[in-house]
């Protein structure tokens, strides 16, 4: 399975966790599962901690080099960027809203804990359980 963690799973696989359930552990741990994360959720990661909602525990770019090892990196593309905007999402969220279409557009599993996320139709989730 081709896995794209949300930013809250990526960042919870990472330094929370207890967070995770026990199938998306397993999932993760999976190594037959490409794990991907997308520079949104980078971006999003930087912009929490600029807000000071999450603590980065050294240079930014230290920071990212460590916390990217081990995933594919899912591109942000102008055909990423047009499935965006075309998606019937109940809220505004950017991030979100750029994570579904790359999962969409690349035929990735979305690993989401996230209920506004699930159940998208045409894009593949698997629950954060």
């Amino acid at each position: 399975m081709k896995l794209l963690l949300d930013t809250h799973i990526w960042l919870w696989s990472r330094s929370d966790p207890k967070l995770i359930g026990k199938r998306v552990w397993a999932e993760l741990e999976n190594d037959a599962n490409e794990l991907w994360l997308s520079p949104i959720s980078t971006w999003e990661a930087l912009i929490l901690h600029r807000k000071g909602k999450i603590v980065l525990h050294a240079d930014p770019i230290h920071w990212v080099e460590q916390m990217v090892l081990g995933f594919r990196e899912a591109p942000l593309t102008h055909e990423v960027v047009v499935t965006a905007e075309g998606l019937q999402l109940s809220h505004a969220d950017p991030a979100d809203r750029f994570l579904a279409a790359t999962a969409k557009v690349l035929a990735l599993t979305l690993v989401t804990a996230d209920r506004k996320l699930l159940g998208l139709g045409d894009i593949a989730t698997l629950a954060n359980r």
